[in-house]
């Protein structure tokens, strides 16, 4: 399976958070699962570490690295396809990092590991 991260779900693996529901270690833990992270996660992080409301233990771009290459996650840049896909997206989730990741996840044919409730409404496949 293939699967993306929402950003705190990232977050909660990278600090070895008790946050992580059976279901989405299970899901981590599966080497034949392939898990991605996407640029449009990074960049909430970055909004979030300049407005000061998130702390890293170490620079952003030492950050994402370290981590994707400790947890072996692939990265999944922003195409356009996936900007264009927000476009018909209900107005189920109002957040536009999270719009994005859902039509990610949908353009992609991946499931989308998050504890996040307002992702349901979207047809898209919910590990959790």
């Amino acid at each position: 399976m293939r699967l993306l991260l929402d950003t705190h779900a990232f977050l909660w693996l990278v600090e070895g958070s008790p946050n992580l529901s059976a279901a989405a270690q299970a899901a981590l833990a599966d080497t034949a699962n392939d898990v991605y992270l996407s640029a449009a996660s990074v960049w909430e992080l970055a909004i979030k570490v300049g407005n000061k409301k998130l702390t890293l233990s170490d620079s952003l771009d030492v950050f994402v690295p370290k981590w994707t290459a400790t947890y072996h996650l692939d990265t999944l840049p922003v195409r356009f396809i996936h900007v264009y896909r927000t476009v018909d997206l209900p107005a189920h989730h109002k957040d536009p990092f999270d719009r994005l990741l859902i039509a990610q996840a949908m353009v992609e044919g991946m499931g989308l590991l998050t504890s996040d409730t307002k992702f349901t409404p979207y047809s898209v496949s919910i590990v959790w």
